[in-house]
């Protein structure tokens, strides 16, 4: 499945790209007066292959998994909460239902390797790996089968749609995420360790002391997607990778959330560089080491809100940024059509 999947994402459409940039220049404004609108219209039509795009089928698929590594005291809420939360998702009460209704989209939730059991529900899939992974301090956070189980979860969850946004809700998991990105990016641990859930001075040091005693147990290699994930990953951010890739295949835009879906990002960008081109940054989380997993993709986020929840938050309040862009796109008038004088040489 996942090398299927590769060998279907190819280059953005360079003729819709420039089919778009062409109608933009027509419409009735300075050319480049809508700023990264304009930009974020001509990627969306080279993904999607249509001038103008659209964005009106939305989904949001939030995967959760449990993380061994908790057992460390790297959170400020107990292992339960992943449970927990994950029962508020679906019965509507959390950030990510509100805004989600609020952006029209269809909310997923899929459990990737929650310790607890969870009952059926209509907006729940189930793909349980196991009741968490492997405290990574001590052993791999999973095998390599798992962690290719966790990326072939993503893909097979992926919905049609014409955009999607991807979030997680696992307790420890900016644990796994700053792992990830000090092993792939090279960054010190100190560098990309954060506060996560509210932790204290303390807290981050424990975090801080569990992934330097991983990175030197485990040495991962920063080129190896599967092998990062397996050696300090989730379950719930391999199948943010695999969302990735399938979204990429199908030629959707994959709108990626904070710290840990740009965690996602690097393992995706491993296992298939041409993935870049189909994401979109949401936002720049609290984190520090989310700038530099963004940097290393070379993707420049849409908002700064000082956000760190997760769930998806910031990338459901993204999808109205694509909205905007696809109707500018699609609904303005060109100089001609408004009968309105074009800028004087």
């Amino acid at each position: 499945m996942l090398a299927d999947t590769i060998q279907r994402i190819g280059p953005l459409d360079a003729r819709a790209m420039a089919a778009m940039q062409a109608r933009l220049d027509a419409l009735t404004k300075p050319p480049g007066s809508l700023g990264r609108l304009e930009a974020l219209a001509v990627q969306l039509a080279g993904i999607s292959g249509r001038v103008p795009p659209a964005c009106d089928e939305r989904a949001v698929l939030v995967f959760a998994a449990d993380h061994g590594v908790a057992a460390e005291g790297v959170s400020a809420y107990p292992a339960e909460v992943t449970r927990q939360m994950v029962l508020n998702f679906l019965a509507g009460g959390a950030a990510i239902n509100v805004l989600a209704r609020q952006a029209g989209a269809k909310l997923i939730v899929v459990d990737a390797g929650v310790a607890g059991d969870l009952p059926p529900h209509a907006n729940l899939v189930s793909h349980k790996i196991a009741r968490g992974t492997q405290n990574f301090v001590s052993a791999p956070a999973m095998t390599r089968d798992e962690a290719l189980r966790s990326v072939e979860i993503g893909i097979d969850c992926f919905e049609p749609c014409q955009a999607a946004a991807l979030g997680e809700m696992g307790i420890g998991n900016s644990t796994a995420a700053a792992a990830i990105v000090a092993a792939a990016t090279g960054c010190s641990a100190a560098a990309a360790v954060g506060p996560g859930t509210g932790i204290d001075a303390a807290g981050r040091q424990r975090k801080l002391a569990a992934i330097e005693r991983a990175l030197a147990l485990h040495q991962p290699d920063p080129g190896d997607g599967l092998g990062l994930l397996a050696a300090v990953g989730g379950f719930e951010i391999g199948a943010l990778a695999g969302a990735m890739l399938a979204a990429a295949a199908a030629r959707v835009p994959a709108v990626i959330d904070g710290f840990i879906c740009t965690a996602a990002a690097l393992v995706a960008a491993r296992l298939c560089p041409a993935v870049r081109e189909y994401l979109i940054a949401a936002h720049v989380s609290a984190e520090p080491g989310h700038p530099l997993a963004l940097a290393d993709l070379r993707l420049r986020p849409l908002l700064q809100l000082d956000m760190r929840l997760g769930e998806g938050t910031g990338a459901v309040l993204a999808l109205h940024l694509l909205d905007s862009a696809c109707r500018i796109a699609g609904e303005m008038a060109t100089f001609d059509e408004a009968h309105v004088s074009r800028r004087q040489p």
